[in-house]
């Protein structure tokens, strides 16, 4: 008897659990081809490693499909592995995706801004880009720290923080991006 339990309780758990998806770099993945649940956050996410922890989170593919589509594409080609946060502001932002580590380099490809109605609150993830020119994201981005409003409106809003945003807190100047998975 003690066998049969055994072996129905390992059936349940194989149903329960299902292991996620990698992606793997020579899978071209856009915006348009991620799913969103009812909050327009992508069911695909990202998994950005860090010494400190990992910090996870999902896409706003429908308000901004352009910057989501360089992203993926960025973060597929292993761009951002290696990477550090050159720019580390306590209670505002933490910003990465400068291969210089000066805050004035990126990939090359500027991106048009895709202004939506998103909110900056803590865990927003949104691309930087010069001040005087809201056209000028390239593969810069930022996460904040705390709500920050007086953003809102002026920054391409592309994700948002599900994981790991204690994380976030720990990561200081120079801390390096280990990788970032895409994971469905």
């Amino acid at each position: 008897m003690f066998f049969v339990l055994f072996l129905c309780s390992c059936t349940k758990n194989k149903e329960t659990f299902s292991p996620e998806e990698t992606i793997s770099p020579e899978i071209s993945l856009n915006a348009f081809d991620l799913e969103t649940d009812n909050d327009g956050l992508s069911r695909t996410k990202a998994v950005l490693k860090t010494v400190h922890g990992n910090i996870s989170f999902k896409f706003y593919p429908k308000s901004a499909p352009n910057t989501v589509t360089r992203l993926l594409q960025l973060i597929n080609e292993g761009f951002y592995d290696g990477l550090s946060f050159h720019r580390v502001i306590p209670g505002f932002v933490i910003q990465t995706g400068d291969p210089t580590g000066s805050g004035k380099g990126g990939s090359g490809n500027i991106l048009k801004a895709e202004i939506n109605e998103l909110q900056h609150i803590k865990g927003t993830i949104a691309m930087a880009r010069s001040h005087n020119n809201i056209d000028s994201a390239d593969s810069q981005f930022y996460i904040s720290l705390s709500s920050l409003p007086h953003l809102d409106g002026k920054y391409t809003i592309f994700g948002q923080v599900i994981e790991g945003i204690d994380v976030l807190d720990k990561i200081q100047k120079g801390d390096k991006i280990l990788s970032i998975q895409i994971i469905r």
